[in-house]
């Protein structure tokens, strides 16, 4: 399921687009700040985004630039007629396209499927299911749930994030930096609580969390999610 990010601080529009997207069986993550939409692309995985220009605190140019220094999705920004100096602005600073409003829903979801797939064609990302399991743990991001052999895991968001992202690269090692950069996405901290982190999670999936079957720790060089995926 692709994932769209849908910013605009016109509700009706928010609302139009999620339906037309809905219908296309794109999951739509809102906002309507230029800031609302920089923590949702932190948060989620987003394959792609469709941003206003003219929004209140912080612009849809500035918000893809910001967006821009971390992530290569595309971005469509939503303009007005008038803005054609900002659509050029846009497009020299990382846009991939624009759709001028009032937007025809047929143009606009033919853009989006055509940004998507030369988006994953040229390997800029990829569409990660929303179930995973590996060995007896499994993963849910749909219904952000976690069970082991059936029962009901209850993990904190960050142990949630930690696993998800662990499960999601199954067999490949991390060092704790790398997982902090990857699920905080910011610059490791001097107390890097990675470790207690991984503590608490072994301590909830694993049946003895001194010899885990599942989250491994490989001596010098980090942490893995061992285990057959399914």
């Amino acid at each position: 399921m692709y994932h769209i990010l849908v910013c605009d601080d016109q509700p009706d529009i928010v609302s139009a687009l999620t339906i037309y997207l809905h219908a296309e069986g794109y999951r739509v993550f809102p906002a309507s700040t230029g800031a609302e939409a920089l923590a949702v692309a932190e948060r989620e995985e987003i394959h792609l985004a469709l941003l206003d220009i003219m929004m209140p605190e912080m612009d849809g140019i500035t918000a893809m630039a910001k967006i821009r220094e971390s992530h290569n999705f595309p971005v469509i920004l939503l303009t007005a007629k008038s803005e054609d100096t900002d659509k050029i602005l846009g497009l020299n600073l990382g846009a991939d396209d624009y759709v001028t409003k009032p937007f025809n829903p047929v143009e606009l979801l033919a853009r989006v499927k055509s940004q998507l797939r030369r988006y994953l064609t040229l390997g800029g990302g990829n569409v990660l299911p929303s179930a995973i399991t590996v060995g007896a743990v499994s993963l849910d991001d749909d219904a952000k749930s976690v069970t082991v052999d059936g029962e009901a895991v209850n993990l904190t968001p960050i142990e949630y994030k930690i696993l998800r992202f662990l499960m999601q690269n199954a067999g490949k090692v991390f060092s704790p930096q790398e997982i902090y950069r990857r699920v905080w996405h910011e610059v490791p901290a001097a107390d890097n609580p990675v470790a207690v982190h991984v503590r608490h999670i072994r301590e909830k999936i694993e049946i003895d969390p001194a010899n885990p079957r599942y989250l491994k720790v490989v001596w010098g060089k980090g942490y893995k999610m061992d285990g057959e995926v399914r």
